[in-house]
């Protein structure tokens, strides 16, 4: 009679040996594992080209009774492949621009005043992150201002892991100690928020709080035009384009793109100027270039991130786009039918 031990191990055994002959005759390279009475049953995830799919299989939020899991297998190279990307880690980049601020409404010159969304900025997240909602995302970064932060949030509600966004606060090391989360299953249902106010709107010095028309008709248009959109021109006691970047870039190549790097999932939610000058770095736009790009709130912008390069899939040059998904229409029909396809063998 054999123990529960080797009994274990045999029903293992067999899994592996099925798993086997799906790789070499059928091409799958993930598998969906239950067990139930005593028995284990494996079904194989098929995938038309590499993708991020065991993040979502491990975002399916599971009934607490199921075993359920995601494997990975160790025979993977086995499996014939035709493309080469399979072997190129990759990571996604979203930018969001903050839903309408009720300054944006009065078409006043905001800069770093901290003012919340209108109703229809609220409206605007909530689309946003109907969006993204199937693309996995491991870490956000905001800025200090309460309309970034209102956009992430509202945008997260609709992300299908119904993962919770935890503000990171590590101002001083008391902030640390008083908000840890010690629960390490509720650490893994938590998405890290990390502000910075180096993501901050550029400050408009005087000119905050000034309706933009009339500033222009007291100024002269041509002066106004300057200081909005030329690099290097500051308004009076503001910063121009180039300090915005400066601060903004820098902050993007010390702590967001090593996590891009290491495989993280990154969604960035900041403001037109700190968002221009990042797709300044990303793009490689010349001075120029930056300041005809116009940014419209609420809109999603994905880029690519594999072997140190930015690819952009969303198109930020007009508010007529589709964000996301202006550069590749089949990225969101090919990542719905993915998730359909988990959640199909899932109910199985």
């Amino acid at each position: 009679m054999l123990s529960w031990d080797n009994f274990i191990l045999n029903m293992v055994a067999a899994v592996y040996h099925q798993a086997i002959c799906f790789t070499a005759n059928k091409g799958a390279r993930d598998f969906l594992v239950t067990s139930s009475s005593g028995s284990l049953k494996m079904k194989p995830v098929f995938r038309k080209e590499r993708c991020s799919l065991r993040q979502y299989v491990n975002c399916v939020k599971y009934p607490s009774e199921s075993s359920l899991c995601a494997i990975k297998p160790i025979f993977s190279s086995l499996s014939s492949t035709n493309d080469s990307r399979r072997t190129v880690p990759e990571s996604y980049l979203i930018l969001i621009r903050h839903g309408e601020s009720m300054w944006n409404e009065k078409n006043l010159f905001t800069g770093c005043v901290d003012v919340p969304l209108t109703s229809k900025g609220v409206e605007e997240a909530i689309e946003a992150g109907k969006r993204i909602r199937h693309l996995p995302i491991d870490v956000v970064y905001i800025s200090a201002l309460i309309r970034s932060q209102m956009t992430a949030m509202l945008a997260l509600t609709e992300h299908h892991c119904k993962k919770v966004p935890i503000i990171v606060h590590d101002e001083t090391e008391q902030a640390k100690v008083w908000s840890q989360i010690y629960s390490e299953g509720t650490e893994m249902q938590s998405v890290p928020v990390i502000k910075a106010w180096q993501l901050n709107e550029r400050m408009y010095g005087e000119l905050q709080g000034f309706n933009k028309l009339e500033t222009a008709e007291r100024c002269g248009q041509e002066q106004v035009y300057k200081w909005r959109r030329s690099y290097d021109a500051r308004p009076p006691n503001g910063e121009s384009l180039e300090m915005c970047l400066r601060r903004a870039v820098t902050y993007f190549k010390e702590q967001i793109e090593p996590q891009l790097s290491s495989g993280k999932n990154v969604m960035v939610v900041a403001h037109a100027n700190s968002l221009r000058s990042i797709l300044m770095y990303l793009d490689k736009l010349t001075a120029e270039e930056v300041i005809h790009l116009e940014l419209s709130t609420g809109v999603p912008m994905l880029y690519i991130y594999r072997e140190n390069q930015f690819i952009r899939r969303g198109s930020p040059l007009a508010s007529m786009e589709n964000g996301v998904y202006a550069y590749t229409e089949n990225l969101a029909t090919y990542k719905q039918n993915l998730l359909d396809e988990v959640l199909d063998e899932v109910s199985l």
